[in-house]
């Protein structure tokens, strides 16, 4: 069993999913609109376009995305999501890229826990850290 978030986007989920994609190295191996559904003929055309369901695969996780009709959507809020790199450059070129046209919630850098580290909500409202950790026996035990 694992868990995987589904985003909700205010009618941008392709464009965002095509960013995502390029920014985290991964592809787009799903997507199907209102249109295509077998409800298709009964979607109001101005939703008939936008995304019913998407999956992007990325470094063996995936993150799955919609556009929901707008009285359903609602702004992310209470979570975000965390992208871990191996590589101090690595990342802070992805925090780089998902914070473009967004708003930096922590400027990345270094902390106690990391060798860099930084948040963000992206242009498309979705929040993320990006996260390049020290190694764990460096780290003091905090207890439990």
């Amino acid at each position: 069993m694992q868990a995987i978030p589904h985003l909700n986007f205010k009618g941008n989920c392709r464009e965002a999913f095509k960013e995502y994609a390029e920014i985290l190295g991964g592809r787009i191996v799903f997507s199907m609109t209102y249109g295509e559904t077998p409800m298709g003929g009964q979607v109001s055309q101005d939703q008939r376009d936008r995304i019913a369901h998407a999956r992007l695969d990325f470094g063996g996780r995936a993150i799955l995305g919609a556009d929901p009709p707008a009285e359903h959507y609602h702004q992310p809020a209470g979570f975000s999501l965390m992208v871990e790199a191996d590589d101090p450059a690595e990342a802070e070129r992805v925090f780089n890229a998902l914070a473009k046209g967004g708003t930096i919630t922590m400027p990345f850098g270094e902390t106690f826990w990391a060798r860099r580290f930084g948040g963000c909500v992206d242009r498309f409202g979705i929040p993320w850290m990006v996260n390049c950790g020290k190694p764990l026996d460096s780290l003091k035990s905090r207890g439990t």
